[in-house]
C-alpha cells in the first residue's frame, strides 16, 4: 500500500526535483497550458521523453523554488524565468534543440467544441453545403442570420457565413450549431511563449531564423556601424577598411598637387599629363571590330563570285 504524502511532504520533493533540473538543464521552453487535459499532456510528456522533462506546478511555489535555488548556488540566472510566470504556464526542460523541441510539441494539439463562454482564438467560418439536418432545425440558421434553402428535404447553407470572430465569446446558439454541423473549430495544446537558454530570454519566433537571415542581419548591423563611424570619425573594425581608403584618396590628391611622388601616384600622373592614354583601349577594339567586319563582307564577296562567273560561262556555251 503506498503511503499517502503531506501537502508538505508534497512541496519538499517537489522542490528537490526542480532545483534538480535547474541543475542539470540550461535551455528551458515556457509554455502556455490553457485547455489541455491531463490525457493530452501525457501524450506531450511521451513525444519528448529522452532529453526533454515537461513540470507543471503552481506558479508560487516555482517562484520559491528558483529563488532559494538562486541563493543557495549563487547561479543567478534563472531569475529571469520569474516574470515569466505568469498564468497557467508550465515549463519544459530540454537538452535538445530547441527548435526541434518547439515542432514536437505543436505536433500535439487535439480538436475541441466551441463551449459556451470561451474566447475563440480562431476566427470560426461555416462553410457553404448540405448539412444533412431536417428542415424543422432551420430556426437555429435564422437566430444567427445564416442563408439557406432547402435542398432533397435537408438545409443546404448557400454562402460561407462568418459564424464567430477572434477574441469573442461563444454564445449558446453558435455552440449549439456548430455541434449540430460536427464542428469543432477549436484546436488547444501547449503554446510556447518564451525560450530561455543560458540566461537568455528570448521569443520563440528567434527560432525560425536561418543562417541566411542572421547573415543578413549581420551584414546589415556591420554597415550601420561603418556608417556611423564614418559619420562621427570614430575608428572601429567595421569603419577601418573605409578609413585606409579614404586616407589614401587624400594621400593620392596630396601627390598629385604637389611635388611629391611615389610608384602608385607616378602612373597616375602619367595619365593625368597625357589623358589620351585613357582612350588607348577603345580605338584597338574599334579597330578589331572594323577589321572583324570587313573580313567579313570579303568573305560573302568570295562566296558570290563563283555564281556570278558560273552563270557567264553558261551563257556562253549556249551562244556557241
Amino acid at each position: 500500500m503506498a503511503i499517502k504524502l503531506t501537502k508538505a511532504q508534497k512541496k519538499v520533493r517537489y522542490d528537490k526535483k526542480l532545483c534538480q533540473l535547474l541543475d542539470e538543464y540550461t535551455k528551458v521552453l515556457i509554455a502556455v497550458a490553457d485547455n489541455v487535459g491531463s490525457n493530452q499532456l501525457q501524450e506531450i510528456r511521451k513525444g519528448l521523453r529522452g532529453d526533454s522533462i515537461v513540470l507543471m506546478g503552481k506558479n508560487t511555489l516555482i517562484r520559491r523554488c528558483i529563488k532559494v535555488h538562486a541563493e543557495n548556488t549563487g547561479n543567478k540566472d534563472f531569475l529571469e524565468l520569474m516574470p515569466l510566470l505568469v498564468g497557467n504556464v508550465g515549463l519544459i526542460f530540454t537538452k535538445g534543440d530547441l527548435k526541434e523541441v518547439r515542432e514536437e510539441v505543436a505536433k500535439y494539439k487535439v480538436g475541441a467544441p466551441a463551449r459556451v463562454g470561451l474566447v475563440a482564438p480562431v476566427d470560426v467560418v461555416v462553410p457553404p453545403g448540405n448539412t444533412g439536418l431536417d428542415p424543422s432545425q432551420t430556426s437555429f440558421f435564422q437566430v444567427l442570420n445564416i442563408p439557406t434553402k432547402i435542398n432533397k428535404g435537408t438545409v443546404e447553407i448557400i454562402t460561407p457565413v462568418e459564424l464567430i470572430k477572434k477574441g469573442d465569446k461563444v454564445g449558446s446558439s453558435e455552440s449549439a450549431l456548430l455541434a449540430k454541423l460536427g464542428i469543432r473549430p477549436f484546436s488547444y495544446g501547449l503554446v510556447i511563449t518564451n525560450v530561455y537558454d543560458s540566461g537568455s530570454v528570448f521569443s520563440p519566433e528567434v527560432l525560425d531564423l536561418t543562417e541566411e537571415d542572421l547573415m543578413e542581419k549581420f551584414a546589415s548591423g556591420v554597415s550601420m556601424v561603418a556608417s556611423v563611424s564614418l559619420a562621427i570619425s570614430y575608428p572601429t573594425i567595421a569603419a577601418a577598411p573605409h578609413m585606409f581608403l579614404n586616407g589614401y584618396k587624400n594621400v593620392l590628391a596630396v601627390a598629385v598637387e604637389t611635388e611629391y611622388s611615389y610608384p602608385h601616384a607616378d602612373k597616375i600622373k602619367e595619365y593625368l599629363k597625357d589623358p589620351s592614354k585613357f582612350a588607348v583601349a577603345a580605338p584597338v577594339a574599334a579597330a578589331d571590330s572594323g577589321a572583324a567586319a570587313s573580313a567579313a563582307s570579303k568573305e560573302e564577296e568570295k562566296k558570290e563570285e563563283p555564281e556570278e562567273e558560273s552563270d557567264g560561262d553558261l551563257g556562253m556555251s549556249l551562244f556557241d
